[in-house]
């Protein structure tokens, strides 16, 4: 049976010591780390992921702000906003909540997003830096990520790595982290031609595509480490992409969904946005 993999625990834990650098920094400087979220439309799942990063901003210590704006907001709108916070001094960090309505270019809004505020990690300055391994902002969900594999000891170096999905968000910046780890990567998409038997070589499986507990134990190498970050709704519950109950008798590490990534990934954006507020002192 598979260890479970516990985000919400090990997200706890980070999340106390962002608190206690807070404090640091209020007394220190006089000022604590300010995000800036913004919500275009009534999305069920970005209501409650927006709610979720402002509670846990005001727990942490932060200045925090949140824009619910209505569906029929217009780009110039928002890009106005944006500029409006690219210049407030006491943001250090701003989040447009996605996906936006289809009537917004989103790249450019994330193109409008000062770098040195960008704490999603997505404007191509970031991506840029993350790819030739200097220092900038990480995307959260694949940050977390990292930081779950390194709390429960799992050694990349040499490991053969395979990840199943190639969006900006998650695959791609998760095969350049893995990289960066020293691992072999694998990264796989809707294309890939027999995705069981390439799964099947891997000691480390991430699976971010969106499809409802696609990945089964046949799929799985006896001892790997499955990591789920998919976040899907059947039948009015949460799972994974992973087939959890068939899996964790294979794999020696599992992730859970939820509890799993998805605390790590809000977690991850209160450290950058941190590391933001520090940036601006340095």
């Amino acid at each position: 049976m598979a260890i479970l993999m516990d985000g919400k625990a090990v997200a706890t834990k980070i999340q106390a010591k962002i608190a206690d650098r807070v404090k640091e920094h209020k007394k220190a400087f006089g000022r604590v780390p300010g995000i800036a979220v913004i919500l275009v439309g009534e999305d069920p799942a970005s209501a409650t992921y927006v709610s979720s990063k402002e509670k846990l901003a005001v727990e942490a210590g932060f200045y925090s702000k949140v824009y619910r704006l209505e569906a029929n907001t217009t780009e110039s709108h928002l890009l106005e906003l944006i500029d409006e916070l690219n210049g407030d001094t006491k943001i250090h960090g701003i989040l447009v909540q996605l996906p936006l309505p289809k009537h917004i270019d989103t790249m450019n809004v994330i193109m409008a997003i000062d770098p040195k505020k960008d704490v999603d990690g997505f404007h191509p300055v970031n991506i840029g830096l993350l790819n030739i391994g200097v220092k900038g902002f990480i995307p959260c969900t694949p940050y977390g990520v990292i930081k779950l594999l390194e709390e429960y000891e799992i050694d990349l170096v040499g490991k053969h790595a395979v990840v199943i999905g190639r969006s900006n968000i998650v695959g791609k910046p998760m095969a350049t982290l893995l990289l960066r780890k020293n691992a072999t990567v694998t990264t796989c998409h809707s294309n890939t031609k027999d995705l069981q038997a390439i799964c099947k070589q891997a000691d480390i499986v991430i699976a971010a595509i969106g499809k409802p507990k696609m990945i089964t134990a046949d799929f799985i190498k006896p001892g790997a480490v499955v990591i789920d970050v998919g976040m899907n709704r059947v039948d009015g519950k949460l799972c994974g992409d992973v087939d959890f109950d068939s899996v964790e008798k294979v794999a020696s590490h599992i992730t859970p969904v939820p509890k799993g990534v998805g605390p790590m990934t809000i977690t991850m954006l209160m450290y950058n946005t941190l590391q933001a507020s520090l940036n601006r002192l340095y």
